[in-house]
Protein backbone atom coordinates (compact mmCIF):
# COMPACT_ATOMS: atom_id res chain seq x y z
CA UNK A 1 0.00 0.00 0.00
CA UNK A 2 1.07 3.33 -0.98
CA UNK A 3 1.01 6.05 1.79
CA UNK A 4 -0.46 9.35 -0.02
CA UNK A 5 0.62 11.71 2.54
CA UNK A 6 4.12 10.21 2.75
CA UNK A 7 3.71 10.38 -1.40
CA UNK A 8 2.76 14.30 -1.75
CA UNK A 9 5.34 15.01 0.71
CA UNK A 10 8.37 13.72 -0.96
CA UNK A 11 6.71 15.28 -4.63
CA UNK A 12 6.56 18.43 -3.14
CA UNK A 13 9.96 18.42 -1.95
CA UNK A 14 11.46 17.27 -5.21
CA UNK A 15 9.95 20.56 -6.61
CA UNK A 16 11.41 22.76 -4.11
CA UNK A 17 15.00 21.45 -4.88
CA UNK A 18 14.82 21.09 -8.46
CA UNK A 19 14.04 25.14 -7.39
CA UNK A 20 16.89 25.76 -5.97
CA UNK A 21 19.00 24.84 -9.62
CA UNK A 22 17.15 27.86 -10.88
CA UNK A 23 17.68 29.56 -8.02
CA UNK A 24 21.61 29.25 -8.03
CA UNK A 25 21.58 30.53 -11.58
CA UNK A 26 20.02 33.87 -10.60
CA UNK A 27 22.60 33.74 -7.79
CA UNK A 28 25.88 32.91 -9.74
CA UNK A 29 24.44 34.95 -12.52
CA UNK A 30 24.18 38.25 -10.47
CA UNK A 31 27.76 37.60 -9.20
CA UNK A 32 29.15 37.80 -12.45
CA UNK A 33 30.29 40.47 -14.67
CA UNK A 34 27.21 41.84 -17.03
CA UNK A 35 29.19 40.39 -19.96
CA UNK A 36 28.71 36.60 -18.50
CA UNK A 37 25.56 36.54 -16.71
CA UNK A 38 23.95 34.33 -19.53
CA UNK A 39 26.69 31.80 -19.92
CA UNK A 40 26.79 31.67 -16.09
CA UNK A 41 23.18 31.11 -15.98
CA UNK A 42 23.54 28.63 -18.29
CA UNK A 43 25.78 26.48 -16.89
CA UNK A 44 23.35 25.66 -13.98
CA UNK A 45 20.36 25.35 -16.63
CA UNK A 46 22.57 22.65 -19.02
CA UNK A 47 23.59 20.53 -15.74
CA UNK A 48 19.83 19.86 -15.15
CA UNK A 49 19.61 18.50 -18.77
CA UNK A 50 22.86 16.56 -18.58
CA UNK A 51 22.34 14.50 -15.61
CA UNK A 52 18.77 14.15 -16.17
CA UNK A 53 19.63 11.71 -18.71
CA UNK A 54 22.49 10.05 -17.08
CA UNK A 55 20.32 9.72 -13.88
CA UNK A 56 17.82 7.62 -16.23
CA UNK A 57 20.42 5.47 -17.98
CA UNK A 58 22.77 4.70 -15.19
CA UNK A 59 23.10 6.98 -13.27
CA UNK A 60 19.91 6.28 -9.98
CA UNK A 61 21.42 2.09 -10.81
CA UNK A 62 25.42 3.14 -10.08
CA UNK A 63 24.32 5.25 -7.13
CA UNK A 64 21.16 3.27 -5.16
CA UNK A 65 21.50 -0.66 -6.56
CA UNK A 66 22.41 -2.32 -3.87
CA UNK A 67 23.38 -5.12 -5.73
CA UNK A 68 22.46 -8.29 -3.61
CA UNK A 69 23.48 -7.68 -0.19
CA UNK A 70 25.89 -4.84 -0.79
CA UNK A 71 28.89 -7.08 0.77
CA UNK A 72 30.77 -7.40 -1.68
CA UNK A 73 34.17 -4.99 -2.51
CA UNK A 74 32.73 -3.40 -5.84
CA UNK A 75 29.08 -3.26 -3.89
CA UNK A 76 30.62 -1.24 -1.56
CA UNK A 77 32.14 0.63 -4.38
CA UNK A 78 29.44 1.29 -6.32
CA UNK A 79 25.75 0.34 -7.35
CA UNK A 80 24.55 -2.76 -9.57
CA UNK A 81 23.12 -2.01 -13.32
CA UNK A 82 19.70 -3.53 -12.22
CA UNK A 83 17.67 -0.13 -12.23
CA UNK A 84 19.53 0.51 -16.12
CA UNK A 85 16.93 3.13 -17.77
CA UNK A 86 15.20 2.97 -14.75
CA UNK A 87 13.90 -0.53 -15.30
CA UNK A 88 11.89 -1.80 -12.60
CA UNK A 89 11.63 0.96 -10.41
CA UNK A 90 7.80 1.87 -11.58
CA UNK A 91 6.14 -1.10 -9.87
CA UNK A 92 8.64 -0.42 -6.49
CA UNK A 93 7.95 0.54 -3.39
CA UNK A 94 10.83 2.73 -1.33
CA UNK A 95 12.02 0.75 1.25
CA UNK A 96 14.07 3.22 3.86
CA UNK A 97 16.28 0.05 4.82
CA UNK A 98 17.45 -0.43 1.46
CA UNK A 99 19.89 2.37 2.44
CA UNK A 100 22.23 0.96 4.64
CA UNK A 101 22.92 4.08 6.47
CA UNK A 102 20.80 5.97 5.16
CA UNK A 103 18.37 8.28 6.99
CA UNK A 104 16.54 5.72 9.00
CA UNK A 105 14.85 7.06 12.10
CA UNK A 106 11.68 5.19 13.68
CA UNK A 107 9.17 7.64 12.38
CA UNK A 108 10.25 7.46 8.66
CA UNK A 109 10.86 3.49 9.01
CA UNK A 110 7.10 3.36 9.95
CA UNK A 111 6.26 6.08 6.93
CA UNK A 112 8.02 4.43 3.92
CA UNK A 113 5.62 3.50 1.39
CA UNK A 114 5.42 5.74 -1.80
CA UNK A 115 7.27 4.96 -5.18
CA UNK A 116 10.75 4.14 -5.56
CA UNK A 117 10.27 6.23 -8.55
CA UNK A 118 9.87 9.38 -6.09
CA UNK A 119 12.79 8.75 -4.31
CA UNK A 120 14.56 8.33 -7.34
CA UNK A 121 13.40 11.40 -8.61
CA UNK A 122 13.76 13.22 -5.35
CA UNK A 123 17.45 12.04 -5.28
CA UNK A 124 18.27 13.35 -9.02
CA UNK A 125 17.52 16.31 -8.19
CA UNK A 126 20.22 16.50 -5.71
CA UNK A 127 22.90 15.16 -8.32
CA UNK A 128 21.83 18.06 -10.47
CA UNK A 129 22.29 20.84 -7.79
CA UNK A 130 25.56 19.13 -7.18
CA UNK A 131 26.90 19.83 -10.84
CA UNK A 132 25.59 22.77 -11.08
CA UNK A 133 27.60 24.08 -7.86
CA UNK A 134 31.02 23.70 -9.12
CA UNK A 135 30.42 25.82 -12.37
CA UNK A 136 30.51 28.77 -9.91
CA UNK A 137 34.55 28.85 -10.12
CA UNK A 138 35.29 29.01 -13.43
CA UNK A 139 33.22 32.01 -14.45
CA UNK A 140 33.48 34.04 -17.10
CA UNK A 141 36.56 31.50 -18.64
CA UNK A 142 34.87 28.11 -19.67
CA UNK A 143 34.15 26.92 -22.58
CA UNK A 144 30.37 25.75 -22.84
CA UNK A 145 31.02 22.40 -24.50
CA UNK A 146 33.57 21.46 -22.06
CA UNK A 147 31.65 22.08 -19.20
CA UNK A 148 29.05 20.23 -20.88
CA UNK A 149 31.57 17.51 -21.40
CA UNK A 150 32.81 17.71 -17.98
CA UNK A 151 29.55 17.41 -16.09
CA UNK A 152 28.68 14.46 -17.62
CA UNK A 153 31.84 12.52 -16.77
CA UNK A 154 31.81 14.19 -13.57
CA UNK A 155 28.43 12.93 -12.45
CA UNK A 156 29.25 9.31 -13.91
CA UNK A 157 32.50 8.83 -12.00
CA UNK A 158 32.66 11.13 -8.53
CA UNK A 159 28.96 12.03 -7.79
CA UNK A 160 27.21 8.51 -8.27
CA UNK A 161 30.00 6.67 -6.79
CA UNK A 162 29.56 9.03 -3.79
CA UNK A 163 26.03 9.06 -3.52
CA UNK A 164 26.33 5.46 -3.22
CA UNK A 165 29.26 5.01 -0.85
CA UNK A 166 27.45 7.56 1.56
CA UNK A 167 23.66 6.62 1.14
CA UNK A 168 23.26 3.91 -1.21
CA UNK A 169 24.31 0.98 0.67
CA UNK A 170 28.45 1.72 -0.10
CA UNK A 171 31.56 1.59 2.40
CA UNK A 172 30.88 5.06 4.15
CA UNK A 173 27.53 4.33 5.00
CA UNK A 174 27.79 1.01 6.29
CA UNK A 175 31.03 2.62 8.42
CA UNK A 176 28.21 4.65 10.15
CA UNK A 177 29.53 8.47 8.72
CA UNK A 178 26.39 10.80 9.02
CA UNK A 179 25.05 13.35 6.40
CA UNK A 180 21.21 13.74 6.45
CA UNK A 181 20.88 15.96 3.59
CA UNK A 182 24.03 15.75 1.54
CA UNK A 183 26.99 18.31 3.12
CA UNK A 184 29.66 15.54 2.45
CA UNK A 185 27.95 14.30 -1.00
CA UNK A 186 27.05 17.42 -2.09
CA UNK A 187 28.47 20.58 -0.76
CA UNK A 188 31.91 18.84 0.19
CA UNK A 189 32.26 16.75 -3.22
CA UNK A 190 31.17 19.77 -5.28
CA UNK A 191 33.64 22.68 -3.43
CA UNK A 192 36.77 20.28 -3.78
CA UNK A 193 35.77 19.91 -7.88
CA UNK A 194 35.54 23.67 -7.91
CA UNK A 195 38.73 24.01 -6.27
CA UNK A 196 40.78 21.69 -8.70
CA UNK A 197 38.79 23.29 -11.63
CA UNK A 198 39.54 26.70 -10.83
CA UNK A 199 43.55 25.30 -10.69
CA UNK A 200 43.14 23.59 -14.24
CA UNK A 201 41.48 26.92 -16.06
CA UNK A 202 43.29 29.32 -14.40
CA UNK A 203 42.81 32.83 -12.92
CA UNK A 204 40.53 34.96 -15.00
CA UNK A 205 42.31 37.51 -17.68
CA UNK A 206 42.81 40.42 -14.92
CA UNK A 207 42.02 39.23 -11.90
CA UNK A 208 43.27 41.29 -8.67
CA UNK A 209 44.02 43.59 -11.45
CA UNK A 210 40.64 44.92 -12.59
CA UNK A 211 37.20 45.05 -10.68
CA UNK A 212 35.55 41.97 -10.99
CA UNK A 213 32.21 42.94 -8.82
CA UNK A 214 29.09 41.47 -8.96
CA UNK A 215 26.97 43.03 -11.78
CA UNK A 216 23.24 43.19 -10.68
CA UNK A 217 22.95 42.35 -6.48
CA UNK A 218 19.13 42.09 -6.74
CA UNK A 219 19.58 38.86 -8.96
CA UNK A 220 21.94 37.49 -6.38
CA UNK A 221 19.40 38.54 -3.21
CA UNK A 222 16.33 36.73 -5.89
CA UNK A 223 18.41 33.62 -6.13
CA UNK A 224 19.74 33.47 -2.47
CA UNK A 225 15.85 34.12 -1.48
CA UNK A 226 15.05 30.84 -4.03
CA UNK A 227 17.75 28.85 -2.41
CA UNK A 228 16.65 29.21 0.82
CA UNK A 229 12.82 28.48 0.45
CA UNK A 230 14.12 25.29 -2.04
CA UNK A 231 16.23 24.32 1.20
CA UNK A 232 14.15 23.36 3.06
CA UNK A 233 12.54 20.50 0.89
CA UNK A 234 16.39 19.29 0.52
CA UNK A 235 16.90 19.13 4.16
CA UNK A 236 13.06 18.27 5.65
CA UNK A 237 12.98 16.34 2.48
CA UNK A 238 15.66 14.34 3.65
CA UNK A 239 14.13 12.77 6.19
CA UNK A 240 12.14 11.03 3.04
CA UNK A 241 8.84 10.97 5.71
CA UNK A 242 6.72 13.84 7.24
CA UNK A 243 6.92 13.36 10.74
CA UNK A 244 9.29 15.04 13.58
CA UNK A 245 12.62 14.82 12.40
CA UNK A 246 11.42 16.80 9.18
CA UNK A 247 9.91 18.67 12.05
CA UNK A 248 12.96 19.74 13.09
CA UNK A 249 15.22 19.36 10.15
CA UNK A 250 13.17 22.47 8.73
CA UNK A 251 13.23 24.38 11.68
CA UNK A 252 17.24 24.18 12.19
CA UNK A 253 17.51 24.79 8.61
CA UNK A 254 15.92 28.31 9.28
CA UNK A 255 18.00 28.98 12.43
CA UNK A 256 21.15 28.52 11.34
CA UNK A 257 20.94 30.09 8.24
CA UNK A 258 19.26 32.95 9.86
CA UNK A 259 22.47 33.00 12.34
CA UNK A 260 24.98 32.48 9.76
CA UNK A 261 23.68 35.70 7.49
CA UNK A 262 23.71 37.45 10.00
CA UNK A 263 27.32 36.27 11.80
CA UNK A 264 28.54 37.22 8.16
CA UNK A 265 27.25 41.31 8.56
CA UNK A 266 28.66 41.70 11.69
CA UNK A 267 31.99 40.65 11.07
CA UNK A 268 31.72 42.51 7.75
CA UNK A 269 30.70 45.98 9.70
CA UNK A 270 33.67 45.12 12.32
CA UNK A 271 36.13 44.36 9.66
CA UNK A 272 35.40 46.54 6.60
CA UNK A 273 32.99 48.94 8.56
CA UNK A 274 29.88 48.17 6.61
CA UNK A 275 27.33 44.96 6.53
CA UNK A 276 27.09 44.40 2.46
CA UNK A 277 23.99 42.88 0.72
CA UNK A 278 26.22 40.36 -1.15
CA UNK A 279 27.38 39.54 2.53
CA UNK A 280 23.96 39.08 3.57
CA UNK A 281 23.48 36.41 0.66
CA UNK A 282 26.74 34.39 0.96
CA UNK A 283 26.14 34.71 4.69
CA UNK A 284 22.40 32.53 4.01
CA UNK A 285 23.90 29.89 1.97
CA UNK A 286 26.97 29.34 4.25
CA UNK A 287 24.12 28.73 6.85
CA UNK A 288 22.72 26.43 4.40
CA UNK A 289 25.45 24.19 3.81
CA UNK A 290 26.81 23.73 7.40
CA UNK A 291 23.31 22.71 8.61
CA UNK A 292 22.96 20.86 5.63
CA UNK A 293 24.54 17.12 7.14
CA UNK A 294 23.83 17.95 10.73
CA UNK A 295 20.00 19.37 10.52
CA UNK A 296 17.86 15.86 11.29
CA UNK A 297 20.45 14.97 14.54
CA UNK A 298 21.06 18.49 16.49
CA UNK A 299 18.82 20.77 18.74
CA UNK A 300 18.11 23.99 17.84
CA UNK A 301 20.90 25.56 19.83
CA UNK A 302 23.12 23.52 18.00
CA UNK A 303 21.80 25.09 14.85
CA UNK A 304 22.43 28.27 16.32
CA UNK A 305 26.26 27.18 16.88
CA UNK A 306 26.67 25.60 13.79
CA UNK A 307 25.61 28.19 12.29
CA UNK A 308 27.89 31.39 14.18
CA UNK A 309 30.53 28.97 12.56
CA UNK A 310 29.25 29.15 9.18
CA UNK A 311 28.92 32.63 9.15
CA UNK A 312 31.91 34.07 10.71
CA UNK A 313 34.26 30.89 9.33
CA UNK A 314 33.07 31.08 5.81
CA UNK A 315 33.38 35.41 5.42
CA UNK A 316 37.18 34.88 6.55
CA UNK A 317 37.73 31.85 4.64
CA UNK A 318 36.91 33.10 0.63
CA UNK A 319 39.38 35.26 1.48
CA UNK A 320 41.98 32.21 1.44
CA UNK A 321 41.85 32.25 -2.58
CA UNK A 322 43.71 35.47 -2.55
CA UNK A 323 46.55 34.35 -0.35
CA UNK A 324 46.63 30.58 -1.81
CA UNK A 325 46.71 32.46 -5.42
CA UNK A 326 43.59 30.79 -7.13
CA UNK A 327 40.68 32.10 -8.70
CA UNK A 328 37.65 30.52 -7.35
CA UNK A 329 35.20 33.26 -8.81
CA UNK A 330 32.59 32.70 -7.36
CA UNK A 331 33.60 31.29 -3.35
CA UNK A 332 32.62 27.85 -4.12
CA UNK A 333 35.68 26.76 -2.23
CA UNK A 334 35.69 29.25 0.89
CA UNK A 335 31.39 28.34 1.16
CA UNK A 336 30.67 25.21 0.24
CA UNK A 337 33.90 23.36 0.61
CA UNK A 338 34.56 25.07 4.34
CA UNK A 339 30.76 25.09 5.04
CA UNK A 340 30.33 21.20 4.35
CA UNK A 341 33.52 20.88 6.73
CA UNK A 342 32.20 22.76 9.48
CA UNK A 343 28.76 21.25 9.33
CA UNK A 344 30.14 18.00 8.80
CA UNK A 345 33.02 17.65 11.82
CA UNK A 346 30.73 19.91 14.41
CA UNK A 347 28.05 17.12 13.69
CA UNK A 348 30.38 15.32 15.72
CA UNK A 349 30.77 17.37 18.55
CA UNK A 350 27.13 18.01 19.02
CA UNK A 351 24.65 15.48 17.51
CA UNK A 352 21.83 14.42 19.89
CA UNK A 353 20.25 11.93 18.05
CA UNK A 354 21.03 8.46 16.35
CA UNK A 355 21.77 8.17 13.21
CA UNK A 356 20.23 4.57 13.48
CA UNK A 357 18.11 3.33 16.33
CA UNK A 358 20.02 1.18 18.93
CA UNK A 359 23.47 3.19 18.28
CA UNK A 360 25.15 5.61 20.94
CA UNK A 361 26.09 8.70 19.00
CA UNK A 362 24.65 11.20 21.14
CA UNK A 363 26.72 14.72 22.21
CA UNK A 364 29.95 14.17 22.45
CA UNK A 365 30.58 15.96 26.01
CA UNK A 366 27.66 14.03 26.75
CA UNK A 367 29.23 9.99 26.39
CA UNK A 368 28.69 10.15 22.68
CA UNK A 369 30.79 7.93 20.78
CA UNK A 370 34.41 9.39 20.10
CA UNK A 371 34.83 7.29 17.13
CA UNK A 372 31.85 9.37 15.32
CA UNK A 373 33.53 12.47 15.53
CA UNK A 374 36.92 10.61 13.47
CA UNK A 375 34.37 9.17 11.29
CA UNK A 376 32.95 12.85 10.72
CA UNK A 377 36.00 13.82 9.99
CA UNK A 378 37.17 10.70 7.44
CA UNK A 379 34.14 11.20 5.27
CA UNK A 380 35.02 14.80 4.06
CA UNK A 381 38.73 13.94 3.92
CA UNK A 382 37.89 11.05 1.64
CA UNK A 383 35.29 12.04 -0.65
CA UNK A 384 37.24 15.41 -0.59
CA UNK A 385 40.05 13.75 -2.24
CA UNK A 386 38.74 11.89 -4.41
CA UNK A 387 36.33 14.67 -5.94
CA UNK A 388 39.38 16.82 -6.40
CA UNK A 389 41.86 14.11 -7.72
CA UNK A 390 39.32 12.65 -10.10
CA UNK A 391 38.13 16.30 -10.93
CA UNK A 392 41.62 17.45 -11.62
CA UNK A 393 42.55 14.59 -13.85
CA UNK A 394 38.81 15.14 -15.86
CA UNK A 395 39.45 18.85 -16.21
CA UNK A 396 43.03 17.86 -17.60
CA UNK A 397 42.35 15.84 -19.95
CA UNK A 398 39.56 17.62 -20.90
CA UNK A 399 41.80 20.77 -21.78
CA UNK A 400 44.43 19.18 -23.68
CA UNK A 401 42.06 17.66 -26.21
CA UNK A 402 39.08 20.02 -26.79
CA UNK A 403 40.01 22.71 -24.84
CA UNK A 404 38.40 23.93 -21.54
CA UNK A 405 39.34 27.75 -21.53
CA UNK A 406 38.15 30.25 -24.03
CA UNK A 407 40.78 32.60 -25.91
CA UNK A 408 41.73 35.87 -24.09
CA UNK A 409 39.65 37.39 -26.84
CA UNK A 410 37.03 35.88 -26.31
CA UNK A 411 36.97 36.39 -22.56
CA UNK A 412 37.56 40.02 -22.74
CA UNK A 413 34.80 40.42 -24.98
CA UNK A 414 32.37 38.16 -23.11
CA UNK A 415 31.60 35.08 -23.31
CA UNK A 416 27.56 35.65 -23.21
CA UNK A 417 28.48 37.67 -27.08
CA UNK A 418 31.25 34.79 -28.42
CA UNK A 419 29.63 31.71 -26.91
CA UNK A 420 25.70 31.88 -27.16
CA UNK A 421 25.59 35.15 -29.75
CA UNK A 422 23.76 37.08 -26.67
CA UNK A 423 23.48 39.59 -24.07
CA UNK A 424 21.98 39.63 -20.71
CA UNK A 425 20.86 42.86 -21.55
CA UNK A 426 19.93 44.32 -24.73
CA UNK A 427 20.12 48.11 -23.97
CA UNK A 428 21.33 49.25 -27.24
CA UNK A 429 17.33 48.79 -28.64
CA UNK A 430 15.81 50.50 -26.28
CA UNK A 431 17.63 53.70 -27.51
CA UNK A 432 17.21 52.31 -31.49
CA UNK A 433 13.58 51.79 -31.01
CA UNK A 434 13.25 55.96 -30.88
CA UNK A 435 11.61 57.90 -28.27
CA UNK A 436 7.95 58.46 -27.08
CA UNK A 437 6.03 61.74 -27.68
CA UNK A 438 2.63 62.80 -27.35
CA UNK A 439 2.20 61.73 -30.69
CA UNK A 440 3.68 58.58 -30.87
CA UNK A 441 7.25 57.18 -31.34
CA UNK A 442 9.92 59.13 -33.16
CA UNK A 443 12.81 57.84 -34.47
CA UNK A 444 16.10 58.19 -32.29
CA UNK A 445 17.24 59.78 -35.66
CA UNK A 446 15.46 63.11 -34.80
CA UNK A 447 15.86 65.50 -32.05
CA UNK A 448 12.94 65.84 -29.66
CA UNK A 449 12.65 69.32 -28.25
CA UNK A 450 12.41 69.30 -24.43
Amino acid sequence: MIDSGTTAWMLLCTALVLLMTPGLAFFYGGMTRAKSVLNMMMMSFVSIIVVTVAWVLYGYSLAFDTAGDGTGFINKIVGGLDYLGLSGVYNAVYENLIVAGGNVTPEAAAADNFPLMVFSAFQLTFAIITVALISGAIADRAKFGAWVLFSLVWATVVYFPVAHWVWGGGWLGQLGIEDFAGGTVVHINAGAAALALALVLGKRSGWRKEPMRPHNLTLVLLGTGLLWFGWFGFNAGSELAPDQTAGLAFMNTQVATAVAAGAWLIVEKLRDGHATTLGAASGAVAGLVAITPACGFVDPWAAVVIGLLAGVGCCYAVGLKYKAGFDDSLDVVGVHLVGGVIGAVALGFVAAYPFLPGQNKGILIEGGQLSQLGLQVLGPVVVGLYSFVLSWVIGKIIDKTMGFRISQEAEVAGVDVTTHAETGYDLGSVHASGVVSPNGPVPATKKVDA
